[in-house]
This record gives C-alpha cells, sequence and structure tokens, in this order.
C-alpha cells in the first residue's frame, strides 16, 4: 500500500545537524530528504565552510543543504544553552566535528543523552573508536591509507576518486545505522537511543574488502586496477572503452554467450560469431587482444549515435562515457524523474539528483532550496518557547545570528 500523498517516511523525527563540508551535511540531507525535520546548526562567524568555498564549489552548499532550516549558534557562548535546549527534544544529532570538539563544547553526547536518553547520535570520524581515533583523517587520505586510491590508480602514481566517494559513504553506512538504532530505540522497554560512529578510514577498507579477499586467496600483493589490462580482470573477452569515429567513447561488456550472439547479429559480423577462436568466453579471453582489436576498428568506424543503436539492439551492457556536465541533459536522468531543479549561488538554478532509490510509496521532492545563514534562527527559537525579548537579548549579545547570507 502506498502512503498518502506527500507523507515522507521521516515526516515528524527532529534532527539537528551539526554538520560541515561534505561528510556531516550528506547525512542530514538524507535524512531530510526523508522528511526529516532538519536543523543545520552553524556557527555565527560564517556557518559551514562550504558556504565560502571558492567558485563554483560554493554550489556543493547548496546541493548538500537542501530541504534545511539553518539556525546560527555561538556553541562556545550562551548559543549552547540554546542547542541544548533544541537538544532535549531531538531524535537525532548528526556531527562531523573533529574528535573530541563536540565534547570539549559542553554539548556531546554524554551531556546531552543525559536530559534526553531517546536521542540516536551520529558523529562522522576520521577512525572508529581504537589507536589512531585521534588523528585527524580527511576524504583523499581515507582512500590512501585503506587502499582505495592504490586500486584506482596508476602503477607509481596512487589517484583518489573523482568525488568525495569516502565522505558521502561514510555518511551513508552512518544513517544506516541510525535507521536501525531509531527501530531498536522503538522497540526497546526504555526507548534509550544510542551513539552511532561512523568512519572514514573503515568506509575506505570496507570498499577494497573484494581485493582484500583476492590477495588472501591468491598470497600475491594487490595490483592496481589500471595495471591489469582492462576486462581480463573479470575475465570477459570484450569488456572495455571503445573510440568511436567522431572521438567519442562507449564501454561494451560481453559476459555471455547470449550476449556474443546478439552482438554479432547486431553489428552484422557472422564470420566473426562462427570463428572458432571465439565460440565461448573461455575461447574469448584467451584470444582477447586479436579480438579487441578488431571489435576496436568496428567501432572506430561509426559516430557514436549509431554504435548505440546497434549495441541497443544487441541488448548488451553498455554505456557512453560521460562527464558530469553532460548528466543534467541525460536522457534517462530526466525521464524518471531523478533530477531536481535546485536553487544555486548567483540565483541560478539547475538540475541536481534526489537520493539514488525509488520507493513505490513516496518521492522526495525539493521541499526548499538551501537556507541562508541563521534564516531560521528566530523562528527555532519561537518553537523553543524563546519570548522575543529573549531572542533579541540573544542577538544583542551574539549568541546567536539571525537573517545572514
Amino acid at each position: 500500500m502506498s502512503s498518502a500523498p506527500g507523507v515522507l517516511p521521516l515526516e515528524g523525527l527532529r534532527v539537528l545537524e551539526l554538520g560541515h563540508i561534505v561528510a556531516g551535511p550528506t547525512a542530514g540531507q538524507i535524512l531530510a530528504d526523508m522528511g526529516a525535520n532538519v536543523v543545520k546548526i552553524e556557527s555565527v562567524d560564517g556557518g559551514d565552510q562550504a558556504r565560502s568555498m571558492p567558485g563554483p564549489m560554493a554550489a556543493m552548499f547548496h546541493f548538500l543543504n537542501r530541504n534545511k532550516r539553518s539556525v546560527a549558534l555561538d556553541l562556545k557562548g550562551r548559543g549552547k544553552e540554546v542547542f541544548l535546549r533544541m537538544a532535549a527534544d531531538a531524535d537525532v544529532i548528526v556531527d562531523n566535528f573533529a574528535y573530541g570538539a563536540i565534547d570539549r563544547l559542553g554539548v556531546g553526547y554524554e551531556v546531552v543523552s543525559q536530559g534526553n536518553p531517546r536521542v540516536v547520535w551520529l558523529s562522522i570520524k576520521g577512525f572508529l573508536p581504537g589507536p589512531l581515533e585521534a588523528q585527524p583523517m580527511l576524504d583523499e587520505l581515507a582512500q590512501m591509507a585503506g587502499g582505495l586510491a592504490f586500486m584506482t590508480g596508476l602503477a607509481d602514481r596512487p589517484m583518489r576518486a573523482g568525488a568525495s566517494v569516502v565522505d558521502i559513504g561514510a555518511a551513508s553506512y552512518g544513517i544506516i545505522g541510525v535507521l536501525a538504532a531509531l527501530r531498536q530505540r522503538d522497540a526497546l522497554p526504555d526507548g534509550r537511543g544510542q551513539h552511532i560512529t561512523a568512519g572514514l578510514y573503515e568506509t575506505s577498507v570496507y570498499w577494497v574488502a573484494q581485493w582484500m579477499a583476492s590477495a588472501l586467496f591468491s598470497g600475491e600483493p594487490s595490483t592496481p586496477v589500471t595495471v591489469i589490462q582492462q576486462g581480463t580482470r573479470m575475465g570477459y573477452g570484450i569488456y572495455r572503452l571503445f573510440t568511436t569515429a567522431d572521438g567519442s567513447q562507449v564501454f561494451v561488456g560481453v559476459i555471455s554467450n547470449a550476449h556474443w550472439e546478439r552482438f554479432c547479429a547486431a553489428f552484422d559480423v557472422p564470420k566473426l560469431r562462427d570463428d572458432p577462436r571465439y565460440q565461448d568466453n573461455a575461447s574469448r579471453l584467451a584470444h582477447r587482444p586479436e579480438l579487441n582489436d578488431t571489435v576496436a576498428r568496428m567501432i572506430a568506424a561509426m559516430t557514436l549515435d549509431e554504435a548505440v543503436r546497434r549495441l541497443q539492439v544487441a541488448n548488451v551492457p553498455f554505456t557512453p562515457m560521460r562527464r558530469p556536465d553532460q548528466l543534467p541533459d541525460e536522457a534517462h536522468l530526466n525521464g524518471s524523474g531523478q533530477l531536481v531543479e535546485v536553487p544555486l549561488p548567483n540565483g541560478r538554478t539547475g538540475k541536481l539528483p534526489k537520493l539514488p532509490f525509488r520507493a513505490s510509496g513516496f518521492d522526495m521532492p525539493l521541499r526548499s532550496g538551501a537556507p541562508a545563514l541563521g534564516a531560521d534562527t528566530t523562528a527555532v527559537l519561537a518553537e523553543l518557547g524563546y519570548s522575543r525579548q529573549e531572542v533579541e537579548s540573544l542577538l544583542a549579545c551574539g549568541a546567536v545570528a539571525a537573517g545572514g547570507t
């Protein structure tokens, strides 16, 4: 049965986000997109660092902080009292502050949970609790430390992925933990919450576990994916990028005999299909260089549109290579409703993705763009029961800020 129109699954969930840059805001975005009331707690002196990032990077803030409200507090002053009052009935609190920073401010889980034992607190840190937990760690460092950059890079040059994958991954796994903790809380007689920690380093390690397993099995040192000839690591005769006549690229994977039959029919190459060297995948893999040279020449004689048309007829795994700037116009993303118009800096709007899953009972539309710094301070304080005079006093002493940019 579908949910009522417009009802999101996390409506009514009260969330405070002490997040900045990518990891914390990603966790908050996931909850906000699914309907939670997410209040972003920012410093009075500039807020989330992503707000002031140079040039186009500032657009990242508008992507990660949609559907949230902003309250600006000075947690080193009287703003701490305001935060603790907000935290008293919060369901979830998210932070990605440096190790120990929240506790030094006197607003960490141990303090908050004394007055609000139901709270589920997610901390996104460089490391899970252990010997290195206090060591600073960032997304790119985690990719290096966890072996991801080694597997992605060249033989003599480890390379980070082209996105903040570890920050986003750690936040996503952390939210899985939060949702599980909420379910457990609601099932416990005392309804007590708990503290969840997600680690950047451990996220990177989890992602290379397939290569850890391979090394344990073979007893051989790991080898970067770029060094392993494209396709051979997967054991397929055709599994690589090909260049078309108009300079575009298309990745093709022929991973079964049925694929091979359809591929040869779509490209009208019966002689290639009947060649005894290519009768099954083991044979195609054994003669991979000459097979791929032949296929490369075939595709090099076609435009991308012609190659795509034939590959669609063949119904084999394939995709054109795309740049991120091409994705807002991509037909499937638009046709499936996966993109939403989001306000960007300088008054512009652009199509950016929703969360990457589809539910039969609810959709996740844009309800509001990223908030200005402190845009909701006075409204939230009023909701907490502060009088107009108290709000003015807090504003006057700098404990809170309102209506920033």
